[in-house]
């Protein structure tokens, strides 16, 4: 799982995988997916019931999530933009990222440095 010759992304979600395995995009992206679905199942984490509280690390799983995530994109974008763009998809891409960036941006989700793989993209959704 790669963001181009520079960032390699290991797994390791801290229960089942403690040190970081290197493991190839679809299954980084597998793992990512159940892993992200364990946390939002999590009532511990994600409290169900109106008036329940959120736990003290909620913002650090919620980082933990994004930066995952933003980790997808970078490798989409360095590995398989030409595929996308021969699709004529790279607006559905280009769109759904830009929320994201935005999203993450406003409520700063995601260290500037984990940003580095798509520096200059990111910096021209900022620029809007």
């Amino acid at each position: 799982m790669t963001a181009g010759p520079k960032y390699e992304y290991r797994w390791a979600d801290g229960v089942t995988v403690k040190k970081p395995i290197e493991v190839s995009a679809p299954k980084y992206v597998e793992y990512l997916m159940d892993w992200i679905e364990a946390q939002l199942d999590d009532e511990s984490i994600f409290p169900q019931k109106l008036g329940s509280p959120f736990p003290g690390n909620f913002q650090d799983v919620v980082r933990t999530i994004f930066k995952r995530l933003f980790r997808v994109y970078a490798h989409i974008y360095h590995s398989h933009f030409q595929k996308i763009v021969s699709l004529k998809e790279e607006a559905h891409l280009n769109t759904c990222f830009k929320h994201f960036v935005l999203f993450t941006w406003e409520f700063r989700l995601i260290d500037k440095g984990e940003l580095a793989p798509l520096q200059e993209l990111v910096e021209s959704i900022l620029q809007c």
